[in-house]
């Protein structure tokens, strides 16, 4: 009896030290206690041996995967063939299928039939909990992990990737080189070759990534050159006209429109931007911080730069900036510097005609409109020497 169990699928645990094997019984010495497994499987990897015996000593539990079709036939012949068992039990008890009985296999092996094979493997199959009855249904067992016993696996997986020989294969520096290369050329600059040379270039934050047209920065152009010229923050050149050329230039806006009220209002706003720039912008004029509020010092004279100043105080006094005018007392003055005396009266600044009546501490801010084109002789007298000599020694320090 012990040839019906040749094609039958087990799986032997032999204990830790020699591990687990499944495969296809092809010998059952009663004899020798011996049983013989073809195509062999070790933990879950094909031996590289075709057969490998076992000794009845050596085997800790035996489990059935898959019954091979004489042993269905014979227990379905047999009504009480096969005892209601799922493996065999550990140590010398434990024998190979075989003799010893009449009807069915050896009492001494118990062997049931499992339910299916574990999707972790071959050593992990979860046995029938309850065994074949009479035989029936012995011959519809599905197997669920053929692929385990197949084509073998490859034995290349049990050797250590190499990350220092392929990480030699990579040369850092060439590569980075490269790409220097193509990124510069020369002093630094980008390349512009052809497209066919052309690599996908890297931009700053401060780049554009279309093309730009060339910075111009001399952008203003006068029929006569010699003057002095200024440059702004963002390096545009602003250069300097004659006085000639600036009262053409303002009788003819005057008639285009451009009114001197216009003029002194668009003076005055543009200045006391500057203004609030220079005293510290929203840094410094927050609700928060009234407390600490700026003082400038505005220093005019009985002309259009007067009244051009007397504007800019005016848009700084709304900016809750601490304003003092200073403007001595003329018997006639300018229209349009009534109009804005007029209009600055409206706001919380402080206007002085007299040089002891300003701070004797520095200001914040010092704004001379003094000066004038018109009349060069208020150089000379007493109220503006004053005003110079306060502003030299209570100029805002730096």
């Amino acid at each position: 009896m012990s040839a019906d169990w040749l094609g039958s699928l087990v799986s032997i645990n032999c204990g830790a030290a020699l591990g687990v094997y499944q495969g296809e019984v092809c010998l059952v010495d009663q004899a020798s206690q011996t049983i013989a497994l073809r195509q062999p499987f070790h933990n879950g990897i094909k031996c590289p041996v075709p057969e490998v015996t076992f000794s009845a000593m050596d085997i800790k539990e035996l489990k059935i995967l898959k019954i091979a079709d004489s042993v269905c036939r014979s227990s379905s012949s047999n009504q009480g063939g096969l005892a209601d068992s799922a493996s065999v039990s550990s140590g010398h008890s434990g024998r190979s299928p075989g003799g010893g009985g009449s009807g069915g296999p050896s009492s001494s092996v118990l062997l049931g039939v499992p339910r299916k094979a574990s999707s972790r493997g071959l050593g992990q199959a979860t046995p029938k909990k309850n065994g074949v009855k009479n035989g029936s249904g012995a011959g519809q067992v599905k197997v669920k992990d053929d692929e385990c016993f197949g084509d073998g696996t490859d034995g290349g997986l049990d050797t250590d990737f190499d990350f220092e020989g392929n990480l030699a294969l990579f040369d850092k520096a060439a590569v980075f080189s490269q790409i220097d290369a193509s990124e510069c050329r020369g002093n630094g600059a980008r390349s512009r070759g052809t497209p066919g040379e052309r690599t996908p270039s890297r931009y700053r934050h401060d780049e554009n990534v279309l093309e730009a047209k060339p910075v111009v920065y001399r952008q203003i152009t006068l029929p006569q050159q010699g003057g002095k010229e200024y440059c702004t923050d963002s390096g545009l050149v602003v250069p300097s006209v004659s006085y000639e050329l600036h009262k053409s230039l303002l009788s003819v806006a005057e008639r285009h429109g451009l009114t001197l009220e216009r003029r002194l209002e668009m003076t005055g706003v543009c200045a006391s931007q500057m203004a609030l720039t220079l005293l510290g912008g929203p840094n410094r004029l927050t609700p928060k911080n009234v407390h600490q509020r700026p003082t400038v010092a505005l220093l005019c004279g009985p002309h259009v730069q007067g009244a051009q100043g007397i504007s800019c105080g005016r848009h700084l006094a709304n900016h809750e900036v601490e304003v003092i005018l200073f403007l001595p007392n003329f018997v006639k003055m300018l229209e349009s510097l009534t109009n804005e005396l007029t209009l600055f009266s409206k706001t919380g600044g402080k206007q002085v005609s007299s040089v002891k009546d300003l701070p004797d501490s520095p200001v914040d801010l010092v704004i001379n409109c003094l000066d004038c084109h018109e009349n060069a002789f208020l150089r000379d007298q007493p109220w503006y020497r004053a005003a110079a000599d306060w502003a030299n020694q209570n100029r805002p320090r730096c």
